[in-house]
This record gives structure tokens, C-alpha cells and sequence, in this order.
């Protein structure tokens, strides 16, 4: 397809057969949380301090059935949230959603990316997952969300990599060649499919990528039809996702999975390597992570618009001299065995505890350490505790 009129009406058709996400709808507020939805978190994440407002604006592009919008309500109680998607189907079930979990400050429109700039005003976080990658110009797309992104705001993006994706394009391509005309029948498309998977051998490598990381989920034939009968699906590696990053005209941050990003992790045993490496670009670099570790099913990250100021805490006397607060996105605590803002577990020291307890963004971080209840800590345990996303900062 190349028309946008008719991928747009494409894509409305399949959400409107099978609304997606397919998550149960609850009577109160979803459990847990994502660290990426919380403007706190995502904020401190992105410029290493606490942001000096939480009344915002938040924009959900290409929404769904409103899971991660009635997140986006529920970890932002200051905040006014609006939803956008081209299925009317599922905005009824996002509309449901929200309603039954008391997310009351939210307002919904049908409404495609592409005409974002019919809505009123900017906003400081826009969170477009899952989106750009099904419209037929994903850099139209992108500017045009970039174009209501207020200065100094976050836009939190998802879209597919192809390297951790092969198998599922093959499936697409088998399944299309035997709708023939019937492609677009969706339903069809799901029989199709499920039928495929039955009648391929045990060792198939289609089979088996289904089976390693896809089965649990798509026994639900909403989310089967989003995998492998969408209409419009692009999918991206490095470079052509710094194409459409630098279309935007926003800065990139960096990905919301660091860790992944680090070469240390698979060449640090050359240490040799490493030294050529560190010739490269970063964008270089990049793209020799994903060809040596081809798991890559996505990529998650975060644009700004300028100005975005960066914190530094570099200097003693400037940490000494900032308020310091608990990452909101913590579970477990108090305990000294904690789930951070990544679900990872961390082991505190009984020092590190009782400074988190001190942490209630009331003190500074000289006040809590002169404190006589709390164990002294030095400024390396200190900045291991910010660099572990475990403590927000605000400057004096």
C-alpha cells in the first residue's frame, strides 16, 4: 500500500476487528507501573534531575485500547492526559478503560497522527508506542508529532527492529500468499496463520522463534492478527531509525534500554577490539551491537526539543546542595532487597537504606548525611545511588 487514505483505512480495519492491547479492563488503577510513562522517572531518566513542574500535558499517539494511557493518567496525578487513535472500535475500549479505573483526566480523540496539529496546544511528554512503524510515512508521522512537542518536553517512541524480527516477516509474507484476495480479511488471515503454525514441523525455525518468545502471548487472536496480518508494517535498523530520528529535528536523548547498548557486554573480552571501537561514531557503534547481538525485536527511546538542560553532579558542593527523592518507580521498599525503575533487582546496603528512608525530597543530600540516625555514606555511594536511578535530584 502507498496511499496513506487507504493504509490509514487498512490499519482502522484491523484495530476495529481485533482492538489491541487485548488487556482486561479493571475496577481500579493497572498494577505497577512503567518507568517510561512516568514524567518523574522518564524526566530524571532523560537529564538526570527532578523536572521543575508536574502539571503537564501528555499526549498518548496512536493510543489503542488505552492501557498505556490509563497508565499515563494513574503515575502523572498532576497532569492532563489526551488520547488519539484511527480505530473508533478501540478508542470505545479505551474510553471503557479509563473509566472503570477512575483515570477521569483523560479525553479522547478520533484522530490520526498525521492531523495531531488539529488538537489545541503543546505537549511536554508525547508517548507514541507501537505507532510509527504502521503508517505508510513514518517520517511524515514524526514531524508531525514533533511539531506539538513543547521546548524543553520528552517524546517517549517504540518502533520494531528488523534483525530480531525475520521470522515474523517471513510468517507475514507465507501468510499473504495464501489470502491472495482474501488479504485484508483478517479473520481469515488469523485461520490462516494458526493453521500454518499447526502444519510446520516441530523443527522449523519459524515454529521455534514462535514458541522461544511469542506463543504466550498470541494465543490471543488479537494480538496473532497485530503480529502477523497487519497491513503496514515497517520495521528498522540503526541507520534507517537515525534517518527518521534526525527527520524529527529533536534531539536524541538515548535508548530507554542502556544496557543493551554497551559494547563492553559482548566484546569486553578483546580488550583490543574495544580500543579500534572506540573510533567509532556512536550511531557506528550502535549498529555493531545489533550486528553481533541480532535479538533486537525493537528499539525504545527518547527525543527532546531544546532546551533540555542535562544535570552534573560532578561537583560535591553542587550534590551536597540538592534535594533529594525516592525514583517514584520503586517496589519493595523499605526492604533492602528492591525492584528498581527496570524491574531489576537491587541489594542495598543497611547505609543505603537508611539513606533512601532519609530521601523524602524535604533534605538535602548534605542535610541527610550529617543526619546522626542515618549511616554515613560516602559521595561514590551516594552518585551509585543516582546512577542507579534510585534517587531523583533538584538542584539548590
Amino acid at each position: 500500500m502507498s496511499d496513506s487514505q487507504t493504509v490509514s483505512t487498512a490499519v482502522a480495519k484491523l484495530y476495529d476487528t481485533y482492538p489491541f492491547p487485548p488487556e482486561p479492563l479493571l475496577d481500579e488503577p493497572p498494577p505497577g507501573y512503567n518507568w517510561r510513562w512516568n514524567w518523574l522517572a522518564a524526566y530524571n531518566f532523560c537529564t538526570g534531575q527532578k523536572p521543575q513542574k508536574q502539571d503537564i500535558r501528555i499526549l498518548d499517539a496512536g493510543c489503542g485500547t488505552g492501557v498505556g494511557t490509563e497508565y499515563l493518567v494513574h503515575l502523572n496525578p498532576h497532569a492532563s492526559v489526551v488520547g488519539i487513535d484511527l480505530s473508533a472500535g478501540a478508542l470505545d475500549v479505551a474510553r471503557e478503560r479509563c473509566k472503570r479505573s477512575g483515570a477521569n483526566r483523560v479525553e479522547f480523540h478520533h484522530l490520526s497522527l498525521y492531523d495531531v496539529a488539529q488538537l489545541s496546544g503543546e505537549f511536554d511528554l508525547i508517548n507514541c508506542v507501537g505507532v510509527l512503524h504502521h503508517l505508510d510515512d513514518p517520517i511524515r508521522g514524526i514531524q508531525a508529532l514533533a511539531s506539538k512537542l513543547a521546548p524543553g518536553g520528552l517524546m517517549h517512541i517504540f518502533v520494531y527492529g528488523e534483525l530480531g524480527r525475520w521470522e515474523i516477516q517471513l510468517m507475514q509474507k507465507a501468510i499473504a500468499l495464501i489470502q491472495g484476495e482474501k488479504r485484508g480479511d483478517y479473520r481469515d488471515g488469523v485461520q490462516v496463520g494458526r493453521q500454518i503454525f499447526a502444519s510446520l514441523p516441530e523443527n522449523n525455525r519459524i515454529v521455534k522463534r514462535e514458541r522461544e518468545r511469542w506463543s504466550l502471548e498470541n494465543q490471543r487472536d488479537e494480538c496473532f492478527a497485530d503480529m502477523y496480518v497487519h497491513p503496514q508494517e515497517i520495521d528498522y535498523n540503526i541507520d534507517t531509525l537515525f534517518e527518521l530520528i534526525d527527520a524529527s529535528g529533536l534531539e536524541f536523548i538515548g535508548f530507554s534500554n542502556p544496557g543493551f547498548w554497551q559494547l563492553e557486554r559482548l566484546l569486553g573480552k578483546a580488550p583490543e577490539l574495544m580500543v579500534r571501537a572506540g573510533e567509532l561514531s556512536d550511531r557506528q557503534r550502535y549498529r555493531l551491537i545489533e550486528l553481533l547481538d541480532p535479538e533486537v525485536t525493537h528499539y525504545e527511546f527518547f527525543l527532546g526539543r531544546l532546551p533540555i538542560t542535562k544535570a552534573d553532579w560532578s561537583n560535591d558542593d553542587a550534590l551536597m546542595a540538592a534535594i533529594a527523592e525516592r525514583n517514584p518507580c520503586i517496589d519493595g521498599f523499605p526492604s533492602q532487597c528492591v525492584f528498581n525503575y527496570d524491574y531489576q533487582i537491587v541489594h542495598l546496603s543497611a547505609a543505603e537504606l537508611k539513606f533512601l528512608q532519609a530521601c523524602e525530597g524535604k533534605k538535602t543530600v548534605a542535610e541527610i548525611l550529617r543526619d546522626d540516625v542515618v549511616v554515613q555514606l560516602d559521595l561514590k555511594q551516594v552518585r551509585s545511588l543516582i546512577n542507579q536511578q534510585l534517587v531523583m535530584l533538584t538542584p539548590s
